[in-house]
């Protein structure tokens, strides 16, 4: 009631005021107030008061109409009726179609989408595929990719229901662009954000700890190749037959944004290959037709002639003459024009560590002619690098103690790549300085030639020995940048040394002066795949040497021989197997006329593990090695990738055994045998090795642990 009349009140009060201010006032004082416009009895019953009205003074004057403007008054160009006077006809209600409409209804009759063969990614992805696999058989693949691209797969940062929903969408989003990039541009993804069961599935019926997004791959219908217009390769002449078979897409062969990307790759390198080094492919246009569902590529290619190669000029001919670098260059002028070529002589050019870049551009001599190729040669931009370094290494084993070995070089003191380096070592058991000349690539690709004049002092167990030598070689070995499959080297090696044993009560010998001239000889297959650290094939190396020796008048003839196996083997993807086996001999002169230097030793961090350098073989009454005549030795090591430090480690159980014996055969009657563990920390340029070992059956004068540091596998 108090509302309702509080709202009459109002009413009453607006009106009064329009009233005031409808009048004329000119002078407010006159104007009549709030009391008299609201008398008493308003208050008392301002319902029934207000259902009165307002009486309007008489004093108000009468509303003028304005008056009408005599030619608006008619308009007879306007025949259409007012609003009001409109009749609308009535439209007839339509009939309802069942046949032409359904109503959805939410009930538990509708069927659900067929499940397909769900694949869990992780506890928070799932994949659904077809479950007749015919329908996408890039399903393993697609998974994969998917697998490594995936944002919920790349982030993880707890069941976060939010975060998920939106890594789901982008996850939609590339679902969609890998399904376009092989060839199914009308596919579907339904993607879901729902709870998964414990180890389940992602269905929906979890109990709501995890939450799982769920995507339905419906891939549809495959697009297919249409039309295909490689421009202007009928310019290649004869080779173009060839050149169109290196690009292996047809029509009607299956879309693949992939194919395209790896044909177009293999043309350019066909092209590379038979000649053309001026060949030009543009990027490729691939235009979808859903109504065909094909794709047209279009793909111009300009061959641009076809050319034989000449010579490699050099810009810098005083520091490495065109002369030399075509002599580098595997090829001989008039051959055809191979990228690979060109690509191999820049990797040498690198590999001579002469140049911190090169640039490789090919310069027509003369131009193609019909059919009859052209002629280019090779113009070789050189950037210097650094010619001079400074090196140094340590290693340490428990029984051959420290080595520290630096050395200075120049690398191009006597241009093309004439070095010189001058090298010394000093370690617990050995001290030496050298000086090495080396001329690389020395009339031929990969062949050095070495002269090295060294002095050196080494105190052994064994023996004492103080010795100069000369050693020249000439040779084809594999390199860091080069691994090759067949190495070879021959040498002349002469050699003054004075050396003396240690007789049974440990007390030195008096010094003997050899004089030796040797002829070394060396060969090797490699069938591994990797130099310092292969995981599967075979090596093979043989190294003879005849030996003449002077001993103070005394002359002695003798043949030193030595044969080295090894196997390697991939187990699993973390596993290798590796085994190798050695055999030497020295064959035509007694133990006597052989100096103790060059006589035949065993174990150390390179033979037989467990037992110390040189430490294995026949010994005099005091217990010191005296070296053999020939030698056995095996191993065996399983070198296993742990995956911490980012799969860097790897741990290598290993077994060794070998026997030194004084007869010109090896002896299998005293073998010895040490066993244990090694670390690998696996670098850029190969890896850092570190054995514990120990002996199996050691001797009297054997330690019971012997540790190893080196670079690269112990074989």
């Amino acid at each position: 009631m108090i509302r309702t009349a509080a709202t009459a009140l109002a009413a009453v009060l607006v009106c009064a005021a329009q009233q005031v201010m409808a009048q004329d006032a000119p002078d407010l004082q006159d104007a009549p107030g709030l009391e008299d416009l609201i008398p008493d009895s308003a208050v008392e019953n301002p319902e029934e008061w207000a259902a009165q009205g307002v009486a309007v003074p008489s004093t108000a004057p009468e509303e003028a109409t304005p008056p009408i403007d005599p030619e608006l008054a008619e308009l007879p160009e306007i025949t259409i009726p007012w609003p009001d006077s409109i009749e609308l006809p009535q439209l007839a209600p339509l009939e309802p179609d069942a046949e032409a409409i359904e109503f959805a209804s939410f009930d538990d009759d509708i069927a659900p989408l067929p499940a397909g063969s769900e694949e869990r990614i992780s506890d928070e992805l799932v994949l659904v595929f077809p479950a007749d696999a015919s329908q996408f058989p890039e399903r393993a693949q697609f998974r994969e990719r998917f697998d490594s691209l995936s944002t919920i797969e790349q982030t993880d940062d707890g069941d976060n229901l939010a975060r998920l929903a939106a890594q789901a969408r982008r996850d939609e989003e590339l679902l969609r662009e890998m399904l376009r990039i092989y060839g199914y541009y009308d596919a579907q993804v339904i993607r879901s954000i729902d709870a998964a069961t414990e180890g389940g599935a992602g269905d929906g019926a979890g109990d709501g700890d995890k939450p799982v997004a769920r995507f339905a791959i419906i891939p549809g219908t495959r697009y297919r190749f249409g039309a295909i217009d490689l421009g202007n390769i009928t310019a290649a002449g004869i080779a173009a037959e060839d050149l169109r078979a290196a690009f292996e897409i047809h029509s009607g062969d299956p879309l693949s944004l992939d194919k395209i990307v790896q044909e177009r790759a293999d043309l350019g390198l066909a092209l590379g290959e038979t000649g053309f080094p001026f060949a030009a492919i543009e990027e490729p246009d691939l235009l979808v037709d859903h109504e065909r569902r094909e794709g047209d590529l279009t793909m111009p290619v300009e061959p641009g002639g076809q050319y034989n190669l000449g010579v490699v000029t050099s810009d810098m001919p005083d520091f490495l003459p065109g002369e030399h670098l075509s002599r580098i260059a595997r090829w001989e002028p008039g051959e055809l024009y191979r990228r690979s070529d060109e690509a191999d002589l820049r990797r040498a050019i690198l590999a001579t560590g002469l140049v911190g870049s090169v640039t490789l551009t090919p310069v027509v001599v003369r131009e193609p002619q019909g059919d009859v190729p052209g002629l280019v040669n090779i113009a070789a931009g050189l950037t210097p690098g650094p010619l001079r370094t400074i090196s140094g290494n340590i290693g340490f084993g428990t029984e051959e103690g420290i080595r520290l070995e630096g050395a200075w070089e120049h690398r191009n003191m006597f241009p093309p790549e004439g070095m010189l380096r001058v090298r010394s070592v000093i370690g617990t058991r050995e001290q030496l300085a050298g000086i090495t000349f080396r001329k690389n690539n020395f009339y031929g690709r990969d062949r050095i030639l070495t002269v090295d004049a060294f002095a050196s002092t080494i105190d052994y167990d064994a023996f004492e020995a103080r010795s100069a030598s000369l050693v020249g070689t000439f040779e084809r070995v594999s390199t860091l940048f080069f691994q090759k499959q067949f190495s070879w080297s021959a040498g002349l090696e002469l050699v003054a040394t004075q050396e003396r044993e240690r007789d049974a009560d440990r007390n030195l010998s008096p010094r003997e002066t050899f004089l030796i001239a040797a002829l070394p000889l060396f060969v090797h297959f490699d069938e591994s795949d990797d130099l310092l650290d292969p995981t599967r094939g075979w090596r093979l190396g043989a190294r003879l040497s005849p030996e003449v020796s002077d001993n103070e008048g005394v002359q002695s003839f003798y043949v030193r021989s030595q044969i080295d196996a090894s196997y390697y083997r991939s187990v699993g993807e973390n596993t290798v197997l590796a085994g190798r086996i050695r055999l030497a001999s020295n064959a035509g002169a007694a133990i006597d006329g052989v100096a103790p230097s060059r006589r035949i030793y065993a174990g150390g961090g390179g033979s037989v593990r467990g037992f110390g350098f040189f430490e294995i073989g026949p010994r005099n009454s005091s217990g010191d090695p005296t070296g053999g005549r020939s030698a056995v030795e095996v191993a065996a090591e399983a070198r296993i990738r742990t995956g911490l430090l980012d799969g860097a480690l790897s741990v290598v159980p290993f077994i060794d055994a070998g026997s030194v014996g004084e007869d010109e055969l090896p002896d299998f009657r005293s073998i010895k045998f040490g066993a244990g563990m090694g670390v690998r920390y696996h670098t850029g340029f190969g890896p850092l090795r570190l054995d514990v070992a120990f002996p199996i059956n050691p001797g009297p004068n054997d330690g019971w642990i012997a540790v190893y540091v080196a670079l690269g596998q112990a074989f």
